[in-house]
């Protein structure tokens, strides 16, 4: 979910100045409906009407009246189909009091034919885009999207809207004094205490962890820097992915995509969110209905990809503050008026991961020897993966982006998430209106949950991390430094140790899903880097977002080798 515009210009402090200037305290007694942080004048004059054109379609709270009928009867009425869909976003903002709007965005993806587009925008937070040959066909599709995600997180007994649309406003940062977040955003602490789901998924995850721990004692240790992947449907939460981990490998890159060079928690869960991905792939394209049936996917015909089926959405958990942009010290006292440069660009600028070390892409202090892997910080990846989605390139020729609704941090030494809400979020907003049709700038909810670390101390194992996805029987044990599997791992894919999240085991299922699902086009390619490449909409949307980073301020991206991806089965 994503703000309705906005974009920094100008130098590095200058942009900075800009995001704090936007999160000021709120002063009291404001009770204006959140607004997008932009101006006219901050685009050119072909974007101007477009401006216009949203600030007359905004839908502004109706005065608080007690509503005739309630919401969950108007729902019902839907679920019937006796209600139209944009009749009942309307409805719903009467009774619930958020703000609608239903945008006109752009359709630059790879689409035959005159398509128009359009989103809903709840309270700053925008849903998927619908399209279709009409205004009014794009209109509605775009409403049973964001109902798609809204209405299963509606509490029909309060009539609250859930937390995800308050977080569409940035927390305040703290100038001189560091104000309390339910003093500024009361409505956004009601929310906080009814979520509930801010508590089901730390639990869920804590008895998935113990229940693979308890199974392997001797690697509990392991566990102490953790992040999953939580799947949220109708009847709960379910851990499907989930990963430990702290560095990056030693070797040099490997040729034959089978060494794993980031074994960072949060990389290490997405890695195995793929292979979960990729198992219910299999899973639609099976001939046996019963798997078909089960799998998470369905047929979008507007896009002729696959989706999430309706209520399902995702989620993220870490047990650690990511490292990076995310971890801006939390006594740093960000003051717009005497801020200096060298701040700003080490603070929220894109980072490097070396051997589990991290450098801002302007440190003077990082050492560009070729023989070390480098990778971009953990948080610059989360940043990536809210605008292109968290299925990457090869997963992205069968399925439109997938994105998480939230990010929970369990950090028991972290009550400030305000680095994380602007390397995340802040710092790539406004970028949607560039992007290729399906991709956005997801803006998630970001929340402290408690937090479901073990205290294992086993210094001999500091290196290593596991890996596990829904369906594996257990779980790999991965030497971060060497990008291998161990051998006392319980599982092991071969004598030679290569990891099932490795790139070359990546390149296996994307060629046994290409098989299935009859794509000779996908079955040609000569190598993992042609795979890639051949998803021109995931590639150009990651070159907008890099180009878009540089613009702002934030540094280059790293560009890797090419050996690393020029490999083939």
């Amino acid at each position: 979910m994503f703000p309705a515009g906005g974009s920094f210009r100008g130098s590095r402090g200058a942009c900075f100045a800009q995001i704090l200037m936007r999160n000021l305290p709120v002063k009291s007694g404001l009770t204006e409906p959140y607004k997008p942080s932009f101006t006219p004048s901050t685009f050119d004059d072909s974007s101007k009407d477009v401006f216009d054109q949203q600030e007359k379609s905004t839908v502004k709270p109706a005065p608080a009246i007690k509503p005739k009928v309630s919401s969950k009867t108007l729902i019902d009425k839907y679920m019937r189909g006796e209600t139209h869909a944009v009749s009942l976003l309307h409805q719903l903002a009467q009774i619930l009091q958020f703000s609608l709007e239903m945008k006109e965005t752009v359709t630059t993806g790879n689409i035959p034919g005159l398509y128009f587009a359009f989103c809903v925008v709840i309270d700053g937070v925008e849903y998927k885009t619908g399209m279709g040959i009409t205004k009014k066909d794009a209109r509605l599709k775009a409403a049973q999207f964001a109902l798609q995600d809204l209405l299963p997180t509606l509490d029909s007994t309060t009539s609250v809207l859930p937390d995800a649309s308050g977080s569409g406003v940035p927390p305040p940062l703290p100038v001189k004094k560091e104000p309390s977040i339910s003093d500024n955003y009361p409505a956004r602490a009601i929310h906080e205490r009814k979520n509930s789901v801010n508590l089901q998924i730390p639990h869920a995850v804590r008895d998935q962890l113990a229940k693979l721990m308890n199974s392997h004692l001797e690697f509990s240790a392991c566990a102490g820097t953790t992040a999953a992947f939580i799947i949220q449907t109708s009847s709960g939460c379910e851990v499907v992915a989930l990963g430990t981990g702290n560095f990056n490998t030693k070797e040099s890159a490997s040729s034959s995509g089978r060494i794993v060079h980031d074994s960072h928690a949060v990389v290490t869960a997405r890695r195995s969110l793929m292979r979960f991905l990729y198992r219910h792939l299999l899973m639609f394209f099976s001939k046996t209905a019963n798997l078909t049936e089960k799998s998470i996917f369905q047929q979008n015909s507007s896009s002729g990809l696959l989706s999430l089926k309706s209520g399902i959405t995702l989620h993220l958990y870490v047990n650690q503050l990511p490292k990076g942009a995310a971890q801006i010290p939390s006594k740093l006292r960000l003051n717009p008026l005497s801020i200096s440069a060298w701040q700003v660009n080490n603070e929220i600028s894109l980072h490097l991961s070396v051997e589990g070390k991290v450098f801002s892409v302007f440190s003077s202090g990082f050492d560009h020897s070729v023989s070390k892997v480098v990778s971009m910080s953990t948080t610059d990846k989360i940043t990536q993966w809210q605008v292109l989605g968290y299925q990457g390139a090869l997963l992205s020729h069968f399925i439109e982006p997938i994105y998480v609704q939230s990010i929970l941090i369990g950090d028991s030494y972290s009550s400030d998430i305000r680095g994380m809400e602007i390397s995340v979020s802040q710092r790539v907003e406004g970028i949607t209106s560039q992007l290729p049709m399906f991709y956005c700038m997801m803006r998630p909810h970001i929340g402290l949950v408690p937090s479901v670390a073990t205290n294992g101390t086993d210094s001999g194992q500091l290196t290593h991390g596991i890996n596990w996805s829904e369906g594996d029987s257990s779980v790999e044990v991965v030497d971060g430094l060497e990008g291998k599997t161990i051998e006392e791992s319980p599982f092991k894919s071969g004598p030679a140790l290569a990891s099932r999240l490795c790139k070359a085991a990546m390149l296996h299922r994307f060629k046994l899903v290409a098989k299935e699902a009859q794509r000779q086009d996908l079955l040609a390619t000569s190598s993992y880097r042609e795979a890639k490449r051949m998803a021109k909409p995931y590639q150009e949307a990651k070159n907008v977002l890099r180009a878009y980073l540089l613009q702002q301020g934030f540094g280059s991206w790293l560009v890797k080798l090419s050996v690393s991806d020029n490999f083939s089965m």
